[in-house]
């Protein structure tokens, strides 16, 4: 069976669903029987590279007010610890995560992709570093097994992997895919947003059975 799942490191509700996804998964009866595609999808394309601090940035992107941005980064910081996930509120930044869905794709051609994702996501939320600075994007790709030289030359390229982000995000676009985490199951069964490991659970054994 084959599982999509498009999603953004800079949105936190990927984050979390990642997770409980791999919750659900890893206690389904036929999980050595399920082939998992990450894929690109940027929640906001024409952001520029990681200066805003990510409460302003956000409110004003969705006109929201300070008040219930900060409310929102709350929520999500609960739910991330309920599955034990680190998340700090407030300090990260906002920006393009064009270069760092390009070199996820790199790090795919080394199996190395969801190491790289793991990582990416605990930097930007429970460390609050920058993952849009590019040594930062160095350092992590170094830190899960890349060559340094190799992230480098990647990095330095704009055109470099470029073109499979466009692929997954038109593919996106094709499904309907307004946004993110967004979970398709056997090319039939679309689920999306953060939701319960018990809906995973019962796509996976949907999808299953109708296989």
């Amino acid at each position: 069976m084959h599982v999509d799942i498009w999603t953004d490191i800079a949105c936190p509700w990927c984050y979390i669903g990642k997770a409980r996804f791999e919750r659900a998964l890893a206690a389904f009866e036929h999980r050595d029987h399920v082939e998992v595609v990450y894929r690109s999808f940027e929640l906001n394309p024409k952001a520029e590279n990681g200066t805003t601090p990510i409460i302003e940035a956000v409110a004003a992107q969705y006109g929201r007010t300070r008040k219930q941005q900060i409310a929102r980064e709350e929520y999500a910081a609960s739910e991330a610890r309920s599955e034990g996930l680190g998340f700090r509120i407030g300090g990260r930044v906002h920006g393009n995560t064009f270069k760092l869905h390009r070199l996820l794709h790199f790090a795919k051609t080394c199996n190395l992709q969801v190491e790289l994702m793991d990582l990416a996501y605990q930097v930007n939320f429970a460390d609050e570093r920058s993952i849009y600075d590019q040594e930062t994007l160095v350092s992590m790709a170094v830190e899960v097994g890349l060559h340094e030289a190799a992230v480098r030359q990647v990095l330095a390229d704009d055109d470099a992997y470029a073109e499979d982000v466009r692929a997954d995000e038109r593919r996106a676009a094709e499904l309907g895919a307004g946004g993110v985490p967004f979970f398709v199951l056997n090319r039939q069964y679309g689920v999306s947003g953060l939701q319960s490991v018990e809906v995973f659970t019962q796509a996976l054994e949907q999808a299953w059975r109708n296989r």
